[in-house]
């Protein structure tokens, strides 16, 4: 009779404790049950995410993207400011449900899941007009005289400290920007996406892209999930193969330029 009191205890705890995971709620019923979806986003990625200071409201493809998001599950959307260093970390504690386009890397992928990817970049240098001619391909931005610029937190921060270790590298925490020191006159070079740095020279005709033998670092885009909530994963997923089959990210990068 002992043995059977102990092997039904045993039985109850067993369950207890392998039930746990099952019974634990995923972001997906937290989203419907709250009637919120909340996602955050640094607004300084122009055209993806871009903050108006004046309103703190937030224009791009990311805006856009995540504004379908919502209306699909049929919730009010939330955008909860972050910024780049502190972006995975957002989703480790559940301050928000999901970021809004992020490269794909091995050390965000430690800690927080990633959606499938809808969008890809790649890297290329910049500089000013009065400098360009200093420079003529990859190799020439790594020498002790120039100073490369770049963002805490973002995954170009690694890439100039990889590439160029024999620069001087300067880096900048948000909302300041990399470009904004090289614009300055105080950094020489900055690495960014071409889709940012498209944008940019754009809007500062005294920018020019660095001549190289091609891009550098090709990165799938995709949107940053709780590591270990696979119901969210798997919707997100689904919603972005669904999208996509309907021509919506085609159409949503058409109208941002990308």
């Amino acid at each position: 009779m002992r043995f059977l009191k102990s092997l039904g205890l045993a039985a109850a705890v067993a369950v207890s404790v392998l039930g746990a995971p099952a019974s634990a709620q995923s972001a997906l019923q937290d989203i419907l049950s709250g009637g919120v979806l909340k996602v955050g986003t640094t607004g300084d990625w122009n055209p993806m995410t871009v903050r108006d200071p004046a309103t703190n409201t937030f224009v791009g493809y990311d805006i856009d993207v995540m504004t379908e998001l919502a209306a699909d599950l049929g919730v009010e959307l939330e955008f909860v400011p972050t910024d780049w260093k502190t972006l995975v970390n957002g989703v480790v504690a559940g301050n928000y449900h999901m970021t809004g386009s992020a490269s794909i890397s091995p050390a965000r992928m430690k800690a927080a899941g990633f959606s499938d990817s809808y969008i890809a970049v790649e890297i290329f240098p910049f500089t000013t007009e009065d400098k360009v001619d200093r420079f003529s391909g990859w190799d020439s931005i790594n020498a002790a005289d120039v100073k490369v610029a770049t963002t805490l937190g973002t995954s170009f921060e690694g890439m100039v400290r990889e590439w160029f270790p024999d620069s001087e590298i300067t880096v900048v925490e948000a909302p300041a920007r990399g470009f904004q020191e090289v614009l300055s006159g105080r950094s020489d070079v900055f690495v960014t996406s071409n889709i940012e740095g498209a944008t940019l020279l754009s809007k500062f005709p005294n920018l020019r892209q660095i001549e190289t033998d091609g891009p550098r670092a090709p990165s799938p885009i995709a949107m940053l999930l709780p590591q270990d909530d696979q119901v969210w994963i798997n919707y997100v997923n689904s919603w972005i193969e669904l999208k996509e089959a309907q021509g919506f990210f085609e159409t949503t990068a058409a109208k941002w330029g990308l």
